[in-house]
């Protein structure tokens, strides 16, 4: 097998994860809405949980970008 073929299957699949991500960001966000509608008094207590949580699982899309751009550039 080629290198550079090698190369980009290996990015391939280290950019699956971001389906994952894609998933999570979603759930984090529809459980935040419900949970906002049903009590709209928690929302100063459920938003920051959102936002870390939303940030934690972004942060989980950047690193598998950052294994996805070593693998493709080094």
């Amino acid at each position: 097998m080629d290198v550079l073929a090698a190369k980009a299957l290996g990015a391939g699949l280290a950019v699956i994860a971001l389906a994952g991500v894609g998933i999570g960001i979603g759930n984090i966000f529809s459980s935040m809405v419900s949970s906002v509608a049903r009590n709209p008094g928690a929302r100063d207590a459920v938003f920051p949980i959102g936002i870390l949580g939303f940030a934690l699982t972004e942060a989980v899309a950047l690193f598998a970008l950052l294994i996805a751009f070593l693998i493709l550039f080094t």
